[in-house]
Formats: structure tokens, C-alpha cells, sequence
């Protein structure tokens, strides 16, 4: 199997997971997105139109599973290609630091959970403060949570 094949099973796995289990694990309206560090490290690794293409995927996916059309596909595709354009030239191996993980994964996370939180709310057209305490901040927290665990698995199965 090629490595875009290996790649595109990982993400369909990835979103698999998301829909059937990260997504039902909610804390006070917030939820971790895997597939949104899926994307990052896309991005990361392999660039900005690779991270852009693994965004509009993934998050097309993620639309039609949660009947969202645009606002995954959009925020997700917005943010790999941002996160492409850190792509190492050397393509090096990112630094596994839980400081460095941490605080990168809850920026990224910030900026995609706002711009879904504030798409979300002009869809629905609401004003509920829960979009930004539960969606937007909570969601980031969480995410950032999930990539702290991730790391240290990756650790140590290294």
C-alpha cells in the first residue's frame, strides 16, 4: 500500500473514531476532534495543500455526518493550509515537548473551534453564550487534552 493510500485510511479511520466515539464523549458541551489533529500534522508534515486537502476531506466528512454542510469543511480546510505553511523544510521529525504540544495544539485548537463556533452561530442564529464557553473554549481545552495524550503515547511506543 502507497503512502497517500495508507494516509487517506488513517484519516477515514481517524474520522471514523471521531463520529463513533470522540464525539460522544462530551464534557459541558465540549467535545475533543481528533481529526483536527489529523490535519495539523498533515499540514505539518506534508504542507499546505496536502493539509488543505486533508481539511476539505476530513471535513466534508465530518459535515455530512453532522449535518454541518460548509462549516467543517471550511474551518478544517482554513486551518490545514495555516498549519502547511509551518511544514519543516527538512522534513524533521516535530519535537515531542509537552510544553511545545500542549500550547501549539490549544492555539490551533483556538482558531478552528472559533471559527466554527462563530459559523455555527450565524448558521443557527443564535446568541447563546454556551457556543463560546462550550464550543469554542471548552472544545479547544479538550482538543488540546487528547494531543497531550496522544504525544505521550507516541512516546512510548517509540
Amino acid at each position: 500500500m502507497s503512502p497517500f493510500h495508507t494516509r487517506i485510511l488513517v484519516g477515514a479511520l481517524i474520522v471514523a473514531a471521531q463520529w463513533l466515539i470522540l464525539g460522544r464523549l462530551q464534557l459541558w458541551n465540549s467535545w475533543p476532534d481528533a481529526v483536527l489533529l489529523y490535519v495539523v500534522w498533515t499540514g505539518l508534515q506534508l504542507g499546505r495543500r496536502q493539509g488543505a486537502l486533508a481539511g476539505f476531506a476530513s471535513g466534508f466528512a465530518m459535515d455530512a455526518l453532522y449535518g454541518t454542510w460548509g462549516i467543517q469543511m471550511f474551518a478544517k480546510t482554513t486551518t490545514g493550509f495555516l498549519m502547511g505553511l509551518f511544514q519543516s523544510s527538512e522534513r524533521q521529525i516535530l519535537p515531542m515537548i509537552p510544553s511545545f504540544i500542549l500550547g501549539g495544539s490549544l492555539a490551533v485548537a483556538l482558531l478552528h473551534n472559533g471559527l466554527f463556533a462563530v459559523f455555527t452561530a450565524l448558521s443557527a442564529g443564535t446568541k447563546n453564550i454556551s457556543i463560546v464557553t462550550g464550543v469554542w473554549l471548552g472544545s479547544s481545552i479538550y482538543t488540546a487534552a487528547l494531543a497531550g495524550l496522544a504525544m505521550l503515547f507516541a512516546k512510548r511506543t517509540r
